[in-house]
């Protein structure tokens, strides 16, 4: 459904580092990077999509979040999404709701939600049963 999302980041290198650690639990990796210009993406295998990108704003303005505003990740089962959480906090993110089901979405929506150290809304989400 989706091509690609991206995030503004104010340190690409702090987003960097923290995303390749985040993002390979997923089987996610960083494809394409320059540091210099201040942009990475991320996808199973290169030229693939979807996509994730991080990225010094175009616009030359300072980084901002969007309420209401929540990137979710897909993972294969439950135990990837309580590791991921727990590199999101091990790498500086702050918690928003730890790893758990949420029944109020659907009876197997096992989910855990954080900030990215820019303060942008993740979650990494199970939709398989136990």
């Amino acid at each position: 459904m989706f091509s690609h999302v991206t995030l503004g980041t104010a340190d690409i290198a702090r987003a960097v580092a923290f995303y390749d650690r985040v993002l390979a639990p997923l089987g996610l990796a960083r494809q394409e990077s320059d540091l210099e210009k201040g942009y990475a993406g991320y996808a199973a295998a290169p030229e693939t999509t979807p996509q994730f990108w991080v990225l010094r704003p175009i616009d030359g303005h300072s980084t901002s979040v969007g309420n209401g505003t929540t990137v979710a990740f897909e993972a294969r089962d439950r135990a990837t999404v309580d590791a991921v959480h727990a590199a999101i906090l091990a790498g500086g993110g702050a918690d928003e709701g730890g790893p758990g089901l949420r029944p109020h979405y659907h009876a197997d929506y096992y989910g855990a939600y954080a900030r990215d150290l820019d303060g942008h809304k993740l979650c990494v989400v199970c939709h398989r049963p136990g």
